[in-house]
C-alpha cells in the first residue's frame, strides 16, 4: 500500500484537483493507495479570517462564509458532470451552513476558543476531500471516504494536539482490514481527542496524517505532492538560483524542516523514519520531475551541506547572574518554567562559565516567557543572584545542515567567516555533537542576505555574485560601466565572478534594480529616474542588505565622501576613486581604515594616486612583505606632465592647459591641478600608506602659478593666465638654458614631504617622460640605490577606470 498527500496549493481550484486526480488514477494501477488532502488553498486562513471576525463583533464574518461558500461551489460545477452535482452540492451547503452557525456562536459569545477554532479550521479539510471523492466517484475509481476524526486520536492540546499513535495505528489497522479497497480518501490535519471533539495536528498537519497513515499500513512509500519540484538547497524565495536535493536522510530533512524548510512538517518524518518507509516529495505540477526522497541513507555527493534553511519569528532570552555558576539545577528550573507554560525552546546555548543560558523561542511567546521566568526567579532575582530575563526580539534562526559535515574540519569556519565579511552579526550560537547542523541566532533583517551568502559559499560552484552601487555618471563612470559591461561574460568564464550593477545614481537621479540594471540602456534608465540625493541613495543600499555588496565612488564630491564611513559600519566595501577622503584629517583617514578593518570589509583607493598604475598597490605590498620606505619620488600629476611636455614656448601656456582639460586630463577646476594641490593630496596619501600620519599643511607646496590666477572663477583663471605668459615663457627658457626639462616633482623623505616645479636633467629617470605619464620611485631597504618603478599613464577616463575595476575585483 502507498500514501499519497497533496497540499493546498495542488488543490487550489478545479483545475488543480483535475492534475491531483489523474496522478490518483495512475497510481493506483500499482497499489492501493490511501489519498490524503489538505483543504483548497488559503481556506485555512479564510476560516481563521471567520472567526476573528465572529469573535471581534465584525458582521462581515458573514460574507466572508459566502465567499466561502461560492468558492466550494464553483469547484464542484467545475469538477462534476451536471448530472452528478446535485448530492455533493447538497453536502457542501450542509456542511456550510453548520460552519455558519459555529460562526454565529462566536459572534454571540464574542469569544473564539482553541477548541471552537480547531472545530471551525476543520471544514476546510472536510470540505475538499469529499469533493475530489467525488470526483474520483464519478471516474468509477470507487474511492472510500473516512473522517480521519474516526481513526485519529489525540490528546487535549488544541491547535497543535500530540497524536495517541498506538491507539491510532491500531484504529486504522482495524479499519483498513475491515473494509478492503483500492482507493481511500481522507482530510489531513483533523483528529479528534477522548471526547470526540475536533483537534488539529498544526499547520502542516496533512504531511503529519499522511505520514500516521503510512506508518500504521506499513506503506511502502509516502508521496507529499506539493507546488515545487522537491526539496531544495534553500528557500527559492529568497536565493536566486537553489539547487534540487535529489536524497536526503531522514535526519536532515527533520533538521531543514525544523528550522523552517516548509515542503515537509517537521513532524512527518519520524512516523515513518520508525518504520523505515521512504518518503518522496514531488510536484503536482511536473508530476515526471524526480522530486526528492527521504530515507535512511542518502546517497552522497560533493556538497558537505545538504541544506540552508531559517526560522523567523524567533526571541532570545537570556538568564544571567553570579549566582547561576556552580550551582546545579538552574537550567533544569529554567526549562520547567517555560515547560509549565507550555513554551517550546527552539535552540539552547550556555556560556561555559555557567554565567549564561540563552534559549531561543517563538516570538510570540516572549512576553509570556519573560513574565513567567522573572517570577519563578524572583528571590533570586530580589538577592542579586540572577539578573531579570534580557528579551530580544526581531531575530531568526539560520541552520546548516549536512550529515557529511560530521567530523570535517572548516564548515563551521566559512560559514561564519562569510556571515563576518557581509557584516551580519551572529547573537547565539548552537550545534550539536552529531555535527549536523550548525545554527545561529541573527538578525531577522539580515535572513535573506545570510542564506545568499551561505548559498554561494557552500553551493555555487559556478560563480560568486558582486553586487555594485556605483556613485558618478560622469566621464570617468561612463568608462567604467562601459568596461564592466564588455567584460563581464570574461568574468564569469575565467574568474567565476558575476559584476551586477545594481544601482547608479548621479548628482540628481538615482536607478536600482536587485536583478542587475541593464548597462546597455544605463543613461536612458537614468535620465528618466526619479529625483533623489546620495543620501537616499546609501539608504536604499542599507535597506536592500544585499549580500558582497560594492559602494564606488567615481565622483569629485565631498559630501559622497561624507558617506564612507555609514557603509563601512554595515560591511559595504567601498572603492574610492574621489581623493577628498584619504586626504581629509589624518584622524578621518585612520577612521575610515580602522571601521573597514573592524567590520571586516575593504576601503580600497588604488585611484586617488596614479589612475590606474599599481601604486598604492605596489607600496602595500613592500610594506606587508617586511620592507620599509625611505623615500619616495614622483611625477604623480598625469596632468601637469602633459601641460609641461605639451608647452614649449610657441603656443599660449593657457591653451596648452584648455587642451588637457578638454581630454580629461584636469580635475574640473584646473587651479587643483596647476596649483599643486591634487599632487600634494597624492604625495600625502602616500606617505599616510607608508605609516607617516601627515597633514596638508606639513608639506612644502613651491608653487608656479603667479597668486592672481587663483581669483575668481575658471574663466577669470583662463584669462589671468593668458596676462601671464610672459611668465611661463620665462620658466621655460630657463629650464631650456640648463638642458633641462620641466617637470612638477613630488617627493617624500625622512617625513618631510614637498611638491614643486624642477629642473630635470637628462640623466634623471623623470626626463625621457612624455605625455601623461607618472612615474614614482621608491626607495627602500630592500631597494636603497636603484628604486623599483611605477611607470605609466596617469590621467585619462579609460586608465582611472580600469583602475577603478581592478579595485571592484580586489573586493571580489
Amino acid at each position: 500500500m502507498q500514501v499519497l498527500k497533496f497540499g493546498g496549493s495542488s488543490v487550489a481550484n478545479a483545475d488543480n484537483i483535475n492534475k491531483v486526480v489523474a496522478i490518483v488514477s495512475t497510481a493506483i494501477q500499482k497499489e492501493p493507495t490511501i489519498l490524503v488532502v489538505s483543504a483548497l488553498g488559503g481556506v485555512t486562513d479564510e476560516l481563521i479570517a471567520i472567526g476573528v471576525l465572529a469573535s471581534t463583533g465584525n458582521e462581515k464574518y458573514k460574507e466572508q462564509i459566502q465567499a466561502l461558500e461560492n468558492k466550494h461551489l464553483t469547484a464542484v460545477r467545475a469538477l462534476l458532470h451536471i448530472q452528478n452535482q446535485s448530492a455533493t452540492l447538497s453536502w457542501v451547503k450542509q456542511q456550510l451552513n453548520e460552519l455558519e452557525r459555529v460562526a454565529d456562536g462566536i459572534f454571540l459569545l464574542a469569544e473564539l476558543s482553541a477548541r471552537i477554532k480547531d472545530r471551525l479550521v476543520s471544514y476546510g479539510e472536510l470540505l475538499s476531500s469529499y469533493i475530489i471523492t467525488a470526483k474520483l466517484s464519478e471516474l468509477n475509481l470507487q474511492p472510500l471516504w473516512t473522517d480521519a476524526r474516526q481513526l485519529i486520536h489525540t490528546n487535549d492540546l488544541y491547535g497543535n494536539a500530540v497524536v495517541l499513535l498506538e491507539k491510532t495505528y491500531t484504529n486504522i489497522e482495524a479499519f483498513i482490514k475491515l473494509n478492503k479497497c483500492q482507493l481511500y480518501v481522507v482530510p489531513g490535519f483533523i483528529a479528534a481527542n477522548e471526547k470526540k471533539y475536533t483537534t488539529t495536528l498544526g499547520r502542516g498537519g496533512s504531511d503529519y496524517t499522511a505520514a500516521i497513515f503510512a506508518a500504521a499500513v506499513n506503506a511502502s512509500t509516502l508521496e507529499i505532492w506539493t507546488d515545487v519540484t522537491g526539496m531544495m538547497t534553500a528557500d527559492p524565495r529568497l536565493v536566486q538560483n537553489p539547487k534540487p536535493i535529489e536524497a536526503i536522510s531522514y535526519q536532515e530533512a527533520m533538521e531543514l524542516s525544523h528550522f523552517g524548510a516548509k515542503i515537509i512538517y517537521p513532524p512527518t518524518i519520524l512516523p515513518v523514519m520508525k518504520k523505515n518507509i521512504p518518503v518522496w516529495v514531488k510536484n503536482t505540477f511536473e508530476p515526471d520531475a524526480a522530486g526528492t526522497v527521504i530515507q535512511q541513507h542518502a546517497v552522497s555527493n560533493n556538497d558537505i551541506v545538504r541544506g540552508i534553511s531559517s526560522i523567523n519569528n524567533i526571541a532570545l532570552l537570556s538568564l544571567e547572574g553570579s549566582g547561576m555558576v556552580g550551582i546545579p539545577g538552574f537550567s533544569k528550573r529554567l526549562f520547567e518554567v517555560l515547560a509549565i507554560h507550555n513554551i517550546n525552546v527552539i535552540l539552547i546555548t550556555q556560556s561555559s562559565s555557567e554565567y549564561a543560558i540563552c534559549v531561543a523561542i517563538n516570538e510570540a511567546d516572549a512576553l509570556l516567557a519573560q513574565q513567567s521566568i522573572d517570577a519563578f526567579f524572583a528571590f533570586e532575582i530580589e538577592n542579586g543572584k540572577v539578573n531579570p530575563v534580557i528579551v530580544e526580539k526581531e531575530l531568526s534562526i539560520l541552520a546548516v545542515v549536512g550529515e557529511q559535515m560530521k567530523s570535517h574540519p572548516g564548515i563551521s569556519g566559512k560559514m561564519f567567516g562569510g556571515l563576518g565579511r557581509n557584516g551580519i552579526n551572529v547573537r547565539a550560537i548552537a550545534q550539536g555533537s552529531s555535527e549536523k547542523n550548525i545554527s545561529a541566532v541573527i538578525a531577522a533583517t539580515d535572513v535573506k542576505k545570510a542564506i545568499n551568502v551561505l548559498h554561494e559559499d557552500f553551493f555555487e560552484t559556478t560563480y560568486k555574485q558582486l553586487n555594485v552601487f556605483i556613485a558618478g555618471a560622469g566621464n570617468v563612470g561612463s568608462k567604467l560601466l562601459s568596461q564592466l559591461h564588455n567584460q563581464m561574460q570574461y568574468l564569469k568564464e575565467h574568474m567565476r565572478l558575476q559584476i551586477q550593477v545594481v544601482g547608479i545614481a548621479n548628482s540628481r537621479r538615482v536607478i536600482l534594480d536587485d536583478a542587475g540594471i541593464d548597462l546597455t540602456n544605463w543613461k536612458s534608465l537614468l535620465d528618466h529616474a526619479p529625483e533623489a540625493n546620495i543620501h537616499s541613495f546609501v539608504a536604499s543600499i542599507i535597506q536592500k542588505n544585499l549580500r558582497n555588496s560594492v559602494f564606488v565612488d567615481v565622483t569629485a564630491n565631498d559630501t559622497v565622501a561624507s558617506v564612507y564611513s555609514t557603509l563601512l559600519l554595515k560591511s559595504i566595501a567601498v572603492v574610492a576613486c574621489n581623493k577628498i577622503a584619504c586626504s581629509a584629517l589624518y584622524a578621518d583617514y585612520k577612521k575610515l581604515k580602522t571601521l573597514a578593518r573592524t567590520f571586516n570589509t575593504q576601503f580600497l583607493f588604488e585611484t586617488n594616486v596614479g589612475a590606474g598604475l599599481p601604486i598604492i598597490g605596489t607600496l602595500n605590498d613592500l610594506l606587508r612583505s617586511g620592507d620599509k620606505i625611505n623615500k619616495i619620488q614622483a611625477v604623480l600629476s598625469g596632468t601637469l606632465n602633459f601641460v609641461f611636455n605639451q608647452y614649449n614656448g610657441t603656443i599660449p601656456f593657457a591653451k596648452v592647459v584648455k587642451r588637457a582639460q578638454e581630454e580629461g586630463y584636469t580635475e574640473p577646476d584646473p587651479r587643483l591641478d596647476l596649483g599643486g594641490t591634487d599632487v600634494m593630496r597624492k604625495i600625502m596619501i602616500l606617505a599616510r600608506e607608508a605609516g607617516e600620519p601627515m597633514e596638508m599643511n606639513q608639506i612644502i607646496n613651491e608653487a608656479f602659478l603667479p597668486a592672481s590666477c587663483f581669483e575668481g572663477s575658471v574663466e577669470d583663471f583662463y584669462t589671468e593666465m593668458e596676462k601671464q605668459e610672459p611668465h611661463f615663457k620665462q620658466l621655460f627658457e630657463a629650464a631650456q638654458a640648463n638642458n633641462a626639462k620641466l617637470k612638477f616633482v613630488a617627493e617624500y623623505d625622512k617625513g618631510i614631504a614637498k611638491v614643486g616645479l624642477q629642473h630635470i636633467p637628462a640623466n634623471s629617470d623623470f626626463y625621457h617622460l612624455y605625455g601623461k605619464d607618472n612615474l614614482v620611485l621608491f626607495y627602500t631597504e630592500r631597494y636603497p640605490e636603484q628604486p623599483l618603478v611605477v611607470k605609466g599613464a596617469g590621467a585619462g577616463a579609460e586608465v582611472t577606470a580600469s583602475g577603478v575595476f581592478a579595485d571592484i575585483i580586489r573586493v571580489a
